[in-house]
C-alpha cells in the first residue's frame, strides 16, 4: 500500500500557548500534504515510514522482536527512559529472566545504545535494599521510571505489605537513585496506600497496581494507578513525588482495564490502558487501548467519543494480536527516538512458546518494540498492522550529528566557547565558558529536530539552535555574540545595531523563568512560555527544537517522556531561512549540554492500514420467512423467529472448558477468504451484574477450538469480547481480546484470511453506529486444514438470574 506522509504541526501553536498557560487544551488533527513531521519513521523506508536505510545524518539499528532476547526470555511490563548519560534503560517486572533459571530478579534493569540491542545491568532491589514495608511474600511488579529534579524515580507495585494485617494489601512504592541503575533507596512507605475493598473483609483490597507518573503543565506531579478490581485512578502527588495527596479521580472503569500509561501530545493527554487477561498462555488476548482528554484528570474518551468510565466503556485499540506469532501484546510504555518518531514498548507472548518453563506457570513475556504512528490524532502501532514479525527498521539513535561527548568535542561539532566537563549523572559533557554556539560544521537542510539535555549555572541562559547562518557567511562557527542576542531579546542592548546571526533558537532563560523560541534576521519573531515555578533548572532537563513546514516548535521536559513542563511554537515568517548549522547555544558561561543531536525530522504516517472490505454477498439470512434451511443445529437451541428477527433467550450454558453445553446455529463458510456479519440487539442493560450473559457470532471447529465475538456482560461492564479456546497440553486454554464498545444494537463482523502457511486467521470488528465506523479488533488463528463453520450463539447465564434475550436481524456471509 502506498503510504502518505504529512506534518503534524497544524494546531501546535494553539496547543503550546494553552499548555503554557495551564489551560484546557484543544488540538487540530494532522492535515495532508507537506514534508516530514513528528511521529513517523524518517526517510519513508517502506510501509509506514522507516529510517530510510543508509542516510548518514540519521541511523537506526535494524531489529527483530523480541528485543530483550539477548538477556532475557521474559521481561514483562517494560518501562524505558533515556538516561542523562546517553544510554537507554529498561525496567521489567519481577520474574526469572531465563527458562530454567528459577531465580527471581526483583525489577531487572537493562541498557542499550540504540533501543534494540539490550544488555542486563542488574536488579533494582536485593534483600539489602528491599522496601522495609514490603511483606516477605510480597512481589514487586510493574515499574515506571522517571527523572525529576535531578533524581531518578522508580515507581512499582508491592503486592503485599506490612501496612495492614490483611494479605494481598497491594500498594504503590517509589525509590530514588542518582543514576538509572541505582543505588535505589525506597522512600520508606507507600506512595498510594492499600485500598480496602467494598466488602469490609480483612483480606479484601482493591488492586493498586501499575503506576504511571507524569508532570503536569504547572509542575504538579500526578500518578495513575489501578487495575481490574477497583478501576484506574489518577492522584496528585506532593512536591517530592512520594506521597499521594487530595482525592483521586477515576479515569477508567473497573473490570476492563489496567496498565495505565499517560502522555501529552498536540493538546491532549492520552491514557493508554491494557485489557483482558495478561497471562492465559496460548490464548492470551491482552491488548492496548487508548482514550484522550484535554485534562490530565479526564474525562478520557475514545475515537468514537465514548468515555472510559462508563459501563459500555470506550477505548480505541492501539495494539492487539494480529495473527503472527505474537499474542498478549500489552502493558506498554512509549519512547521517542532522536528523529521524533514515537515507539511503543510492550510485552507479548510467542504463542508457540507461551510459558517460561513447561506448559503452565509463569507466562513468558519478552519485551518488544514497534513504531507508534498517530493517524488523525489517534495512536496505533505500525499504522494498525500492530506487532511486527521479522526484520524491521530501527529507531533513530545515531547519526552524523549525534554525540554524548564521551570522546570530547569532535567533528562535526565546532565552538571555541565550549569545553568538556564531567558530573556524576551525565558523565563527560560540554559546558560554555562564555557566550557562543556549539554547532555542526556542515549545513543541516530540510526539516530538522535538534535536542539536548541542558542544565544551567547561576543566571545562565542556553539551549539549542537550528538554521544558524553568520551574517555574510554560510553558517556559524561558534564565535558570534549570543550574549548580545539575549540582551536584545530581553529589551536591552544596543538597539542601533543587531549583531545576531540568522538562526532559530530555543533556549531556557533562568532569569525570566521562560522557554524562549525565536528566529532572528529577516523575518525575525519571538515567543516564550513560562517554566513552572519551582523547576530546578540547575538539574538536567531535555530540550527539543523542531523546525518544519514554516513552524518552529520547542519543548522542555524532565526526561522526554511525553510530559513537557513548557512548550512553545512560532509561525516563521515568509522569508525565514531554515537551513544552516545546528547544535547548542549559550548566552554566557555555565550552560551545560549533553546528548546533543541534530537529525532530519521523522516523516509522519497519516494513513492506517485499510480495513478489509466484504466481497460478494453469497448468503443472506434475513429471517423474514422463518429460520431458513441449511443450518447445522448443535444441542438444540430454543430459538424463535418473530417479526423478521431470530429471537434467542440466553441459555444457562457455556462452551468454555471440558464438555461444552451451549447450543449453536452453524453454517458452512465459503472456501477461501470470507466475511460474516450480524446485527445484534441484546437487553443486557448496563451496570448490573449479569455474568457472563452474551450473544454473538462464532467461528467454530469443535467445542475445544472456536472463536466467539460477543456482546457480553462482565461484572458491571458491557464489552465486545473476542474469546478463543484451543486444545493445549492435554486440556484446553481460553482467553479473550476486547474490541470496541457495544451499544443497544451492535454490528459484529468476523473476517477470515489464510496466510502463506495455510493457517486460518479470523479478525473481529464491531460497530456501534450501524456500520458508519468499524473498530478493528484482534486476530485468532486456526490450524491449516481446519473446517471452520460460522454461526450464532446466546449463552453464559449464571446463578439463576434473569436471562437476557438476543435478537439477530440477519446473518450475512460474503466471499472475499
Amino acid at each position: 500500500m502506498k503510504q502518505s506522509t504529512s506534518l503534524s504541526r497544524v494546531g501546535r501553536s494553539a496547543a503550546a500557548v494553552l499548555l503554557a498557560a495551564g489551560l484546557a487544551l484543544t488540538a487540530t488533527p494532522a492535515t495532508a500534504g507537506g514534508g516530514g513531521g513528528h511521529g513517523g519513521g524518517h526517510g519513508g523506508g517502506g510501509h509506514g515510514g522507516g529510517h530510510g536505510g543508509g542516510n548518514a545524518d540519521a541511523r537506526g539499528t535494524d531489529y527483530t522482536n523480541p528485543v530483550s532476547a539477548p538477556f532475557a526470555d521474559t521481561f514483562a511490563d517494560p518501562a524505558v527512559i533515556r538516561g542523562k548519560d546517553g544510554y537507554w534503560y529498561a525496567y521489567g517486572t519481577t520474574d526469572p529472566l531465563r527458562e530454567g533459571e528459577g531465580v527471581f530478579h526483583t525489577l531487572p534493569m537493562a541498557r542499550s545504545t540504540d533501543l534494540v540491542s539490550w544488555e542486563y545491568v542488574g536488579d533494582a532491589f536485593t534483600e539489602a535494599n528491599r522496601p522495609t514495608w514490603a511483606a516477605p511474600d510480597g512481589g514487586l511488579w510493574a515499574p515506571d521510571i522517571r527523572y525529576v529534579d535531578g533524581e531518578y524515580r522508580l515507581y512499582y507495585v508491592v503486592t503485599s505489605t506490612t501496612v495492614t494485617e490483611g494479605p494481598n494489601d497491594n500498594a504503590i512504592g517509589v525509590a530514588t537513585a542518582p543514576t538509572p541503575v541505582g543505588p535505589w533507596t525506597d522512600s520508606g512507605d507507600p506512595v498510594v496506600d492499600p485500598r480496602p475493598g467494598g466488602s469490609g473483609n480483612p483480606d479484601d483490597f482493591r488492586w493498586t497496581f501499575d503506576p504511571s507518573h507524569v508532570v503536569g503543565p504547572d509542575g504538579t506531579e500526578y500518578l495513575f494507578y489501578g487495575s481490574y478490581y477497583g478501576g484506574i485512578f489518577v492522584t496528585e502527588l506532593d512536591e517530592t513525588g512520594t506521597e499521594a495527596v487530595g482525592e483521586p479521580t477515576q479515569v477508567a472503569i473497573d473490570n476492563k482495564y489496567e496498565g495505565a500509561y499517560a502522555l501529552w501530545r498536540d493538546g491532549f493527554w492520552y491514557l493508554f490502558v491494557s485489557s483482558a487477561n495478561c497471562c492465559a498462555g496460548p490464548a492470551t488476548g491482552y491488548s492496548v487501548h487508548v482514550g484522550r482528554s484535554e485534562s490530565i484528570t479526564g474525562p478520557y474518551v475514545d475515537r468514537e467519543g465514548v468515555e472510559l468510565t462508563v459501563s459500555r466503556a470506550g477505548g480505541t485499540p492501539v495494539l492487539a494480536p494480529n495473527g503472527n506469532e505474537w499474542i498478549g501484546t500489552g502493558h506498554n510504555a512509549v519512547v521517542t527516538d532522536l528523529a521524533g518518531q514515537d515507539w511503543i514498548v510492550y510485552h507479548a507472548i510467542d504463542r508457540a512458546d507461551p510459558y517460561l518453563d513447561g506448559t503452565d506457570g509463569i507466562n513468558e513475556r519478552p519485551m518488544l518494540i514497534d513504531r507508534l504512528d498517530w493517524v488523525d490524532g489517534w495512536p496505533t502501532a505500525n499504522a494498525g498492522a500492530w506487532a511486527s514479525s521479522g526484520a524491521q527498521d530501527g529507531p533513530i539513535t545515531s547519526g552524523r550529528a549525534v554525540t554524548t561527548f564521551d570522546r570530547g568535542i569532535r567533528a562535526p561539532w565546532t565552538g571555541d566557547a565550549w569545553r568538556t566537563a564531567s558530573d556524576d549523572q551525565a558523565g563527560t559533557h560540554a559546558v560554555s565558558r562564555r557566550a557562543g554556539t556549539l554547532v555542526t560544521k556542515h549545513t543541516v537542510t530540510g526539516d530538522v529536530r535538534v535536542e539536548a539535555d541542558v542544565r544551567l549555572d547561576g543566571d545562565a541562559a542556553g539551549g539549542v539552535v537550528a538554521a544558524l547562518r553568520e551574517r555574510g557567511h554560510g553558517h556559524g562557527h561558534g564565535r558570534h555574540d549570543e550574549s548580545a542576542s539575549a540582551e536584545t531579546a530581553r529589551g536591552g542592548g544596543d538597539r542601533g545595531r543587531d549583531p545576531t546571526p540568522e538562526r532559530i533558537a530555543a533556549y531556557v532563560d533562568q532569569t525570566s523563568g521562560e522557554l524562549v523560541l525565536e528566529s532572528t534576521g529577516r523575518g525575525g519573531a519571538r515567543a516564550a512560555a513560562p517554566v513552572p515555578a519551582g523547576t530546578d533548572l540547575t538539574t538536567w532537563h531535555s530540550l527539543v527544537l523542531e523546525v518544519a513546514d514554516g513552524v518552529a516548535y520547542a519543548e522542555l521536559s524532565n526526561a522526554r517522556l511525553g510530559d513537557p513542563v513548557a512548550v512553545v511554537s512560532l509561525d516563521l515568517r515568509r522569508h525565514t531561512r531554515t537551513s544552516g548549522a545546528a547544535g547548542a547555544l549559550a548566552t554566557g558561561a555555565g550552560v551545560h549540554v549533553d546528548n546533543l543531536s541534530a537529525v532530519p525530522l521523522a516523516n509522519e504516517v497519516t494513513e492506517a492500514v485499510p480495513q478489509p472490505v466484504p466481497g460478494e454477498l453469497v448468503e443472506s439470512l434475513e429471517f423474514d420467512d422463518g429460520l431458513g434451511e441449511g443450518w447445522e443445529v448443535v444441542r438444540d437451541p430454543q430459538v424463535t423467529v418473530e417479526d423478521g428477527q431470530l429471537v434467542w433467550q440466553v441459555e444457562p450454558t457455556d462452551l468454555v472448558g471440558a464438555g461444552g453445553t451451549a447450543g449453536l446455529l452453524l453454517r458452512d463458510a465459503p472456501d477461501g477468504d470470507w466475511t460474516v456479519e450480524t446485527r445484534l440487539t441484546i437487553d443486557l442493560g448496563v451496570e448490573d451484574i449479569r455474568n457472563y450473559q452474551q450473544g454473538g457470532l462464532i467461528a467454530y471447529v469443535d467445542d475445544d477450538l472456536f472463536a466467539r465475538l460477543s456482546h457480553v456482560a462482565i461484572w458491571n461492564t458491557r464489552q465486545t469480547e473476542f474469546g478463543y479456546e484451543l486444545p493445549y497440553a492435554g486440556g484446553t486454554r481460553y482467553g479473550g481480546t476486547i474490541v470496541g464498545p457495544p451499544s443497544d444494537t451492535t454490528l459484529l463482523r468476523l473476517v477470515h484470511r489464510t496466510d502463506e502457511a495455510g493457517e486460518h486467521e479470523v479478525q473481529a470488528f464491531t460497530s456501534a453506529d450501524e456500520g458508519a465506523t468499524w473498530v478493528a479488533g484482534g486476530v485468532w488463528t486456526f490450524p491449516a486444514g481446519s473446517d471452520i463453520k460460522v454461526g450464532l450463539l446466546a449463552h453464559g447465564l449464571q446463578g439463576g438470574g434473569a436471562p437476557a434475550t438476543a435478537q439477530f436481524d440477519y446473518l450475512r456471509i460474503h466471499a472475499d
